[in-house]
This record gives C-alpha cells, sequence and structure tokens, in this order.
C-alpha cells in the first residue's frame, strides 16, 4: 500500500479524490489538509464520507508530506503551482500530481495571460507533462498537469481527426453543470439564476481551448462555446465540421486510437447521452456522419474523468499500477 496525500481537499473535486482513494486496493490515504476544516474529521466537509474514514484534515502547515509516496494537489487555479514549489523546494521526490490549471500550459505566458496572474515558478513548468492518459502516456516524469474538463472532452474528441486530418475548421458547443465552478458559491451558480435556464459564458474566448490548441495543428481552427446548464455535473458537448471522408474510415480511427483505452467509450452513429456518463470514470464519444456533415458527440462527469478519477488514472500509471485500479467494479 503507498502513501497519498491529498494538498486542498474540502472541494468538490477533493471529495472525489478522498472517495476514490478511501477505496483504491493499493492506496492508502494518510493525509488530507485544509485550512478552514484543520483538525476536523472528513466529513465536516464531505458529509457522504461519515463513518467511511478515521482520518482528519490537516491544517497546510501541520502536513506529514515526508511520509507521502505521492501527492494530489486540488488547488485552486493560481494557488496550485505555489503548493507544487514549496512541495518540491522542500526535498519531495514523488510523483505529483497537479489538478489546478498552473502547470498545463507548455507557455507560461500564455497562462499569465488567461489567468491574469504571474505564474509563481515558471521554471518548474518543464517539470510537468499535461495528462491525458489515452493521447500522452507512457509519461517520461514524475510530474503531471491534470486537464481541464472541457479540454478532455474536446481533446479526446478531436484527437484521432488531428491525428489523421490536415488543419481543419470546428465549432463546439458544451454544456456544463454548476459543481464545474467549485464549492464556493457565485452569482452563475446560484440555483434560483441557473435552474430552468440556459446561459453562455466565456464564448469563444473559454481557458480550456487554448490549453488543447497548444497540441493541435496551427492552423486547426476550433471556436468554442461553453454553456451553463440546469444541472449539478456533467459535460455534455458537440462537434460539428465539414468533412470529405468515407465514415466507415473515421469509426476506425477513432478505434485506433481508443480501441483498447478502459475508460474511452464509442458509439458509432450515436450521439452519446449526459447520463451514462455522470458518476462514471469514462467520457463516452459517439459520432454521425451525413452529406459530408460530421458531429462528434461527448458526455464526461466534469468532477471525474474531468477532474478526479482522470487524476487517480495518472496515479496508477506514474506508481506503475494497473490502469484501471480502484476506478472499475472489477479492478
Amino acid at each position: 500500500m503507498s502513501r497519498i496525500a491529498v494538498l486542498h481537499g474540502a472541494g468538490y473535486v477533493g471529495r472525489e479524490l478522498i472517495r476514490l482513494l478511501i477505496g483504491h486496493p493499493r492506496a492508502e490515504l494518510t493525509c488530507v489538509t485544509s485550512r478552514s476544516f484543520a483538525g476536523k474529521p472528513l466529513d465536516a466537509a464531505h458529509p457522504e464520507l461519515r463513518s467511511q474514514h478515521s482520518l482528519k484534515f490537516s491544517g497546510p502547515e501541520d502536513a506529514d508530506l515526508e511520509a507521502a509516496d505521492a501527492v494530489l494537489v486540488a488547488a485552486e487555479h493560481t494557488r496550485g503551482a505555489a503548493m507544487v514549489a514549496e512541495l518540491l523546494s522542500g526535498g519531495f521526490e514523488g510523483p505529483v500530481i497537479d489538478l489546478s490549471a498552473d502547470h498545463r500550459f507548455v507557455n507560461t505566458t500564455a497562462y499569465e495571460t488567461l489567468y491574469g496572474v504571474r505564474h509563481p515558478a515558471p521554471e518548474q513548468q518543464m517539470a510537468f507533462q499535461y495528462g491525458v492518459p489515452e493521447i500522452f502516456a507512457p509519461y517520461g516524469c514524475r510530474c503531471i498537469a491534470n486537464p481541464g474538463c472541457f479540454a478532455t472532452g474536446m481533446l479526446l474528441s478531436l484527437w484521432p481527426l488531428h491525428t489523421h486530418l490536415g488543419p481543419f475548421t470546428a465549432t463546439v458547443i458544451a454544456l456544463t453543470g454548476a459543481s464545474g465552478s467549485g464549492a464556493r458559491p457565485k452569482p452563475a451558480t446560484h440555483y434560483p439564476t441557473r435552474d430552468g435556464n440556459v446561459r453562455a459564458y466565456k464564448a469563444l474566448s473559454h481557458q480550456h481551448l487554448p490549453e488543447i490548441t497548444q497540441f493541435l495543428n496551427p492552423d486547426t481552427r476550433i471556436a468554442f462555446v461553453p454553456v451553463s446548464a440546469p444541472w449539478t455535473r456533467g459535460i455534455w458537448g458537440l462537434v460539428q465540421m465539414e468533412i470529405g471522408v468515407d465514415p466507415a474510415a473515421i469509426g476506425q480511427w477513432y478505434k485506433q486510437v481508443y480501441g483498447a483505452q478502459p475508460f474511452v467509450r464509442l458509439w458509432p452513429d450515436t450521439l452519446p447521452e449526459l447520463r451514462a456518463a455522470v458518476h462514471t470514470p469514462f467520457c463516452d464519444i459517439g459520432w454521425v456522419v451525413r452529406d459530408q456533415h460530421l458531429v462528434i458527440g461527448f458526455a464526461l462527469d466534469n468532477l471525474l474523468k474531468g477532474a478526479a478519477s482522470q487524476a487517480i488514472q495518472n496515479l496508477n500509471l506514474l506508481m506503475g499500477w494497473p490502469h484501471a485500479a480502484g476506478l472499475l467494479l472489477a479492478s
């Protein structure tokens, strides 16, 4: 059993990390930090965990990270890098997975422009690799930048096209639940505002778009409109483009890339439904082709495949454990 620490574990993603690690056959959860809940049991922040674990939250200054074999950082964006810098400067040598956006960009200038802050440790960016396991693993490093939720769905949907086509143009519209905005209340996630309502936001300017285009052909053009939807968790999106390719070839492309991947489920000639993906570690991808029009649908749980379960996938790979350990019923 390897000892795993979770930093900043009081939020929605922290809850999912804790839940997955409690049931993991190879991992022992030994430390969870929270400044607000220091000294209190895990169920003080996460009532679902009552009677499931005796661990208490540690304050950031009191955390025993030297005993950890790996660390998962679930801090807010613009705070993850500082936590990682302190961890690495303190001599920690095990795997580190940062779930914030702070290490997702190869170019820290792009990060600073998008998030409006100076990167506190640009020199450590080179130690991190972007962590979509189905595309970039196996990894040659010990530090992983866990991708964003929209970015995961879009990149998994577009990657087979990227590997077989030249530059292309696509339109993406994706709807997300309120939990994607985090546990801290905000006007846009207030229930009376969100219930029964659909609202586009950051149209053509969402930070998850440059997160994925840095890995695509520089001449590829993607117009992305994210939409606030009236549910709690899950992302459902559509990619639309014109394509002059045999529909059978498109199916083969997706099977070549994801046929052996346990956490991408393919739905040929079908656009997947959100309900099948929520509360699971899967990204469901389906497609329909008619008269040279291609529509790709994707669905995933933003807190799991879009965050926590993908982080556990990455942890499994870095630790040399089975790919699906702790994530499937049979694992």
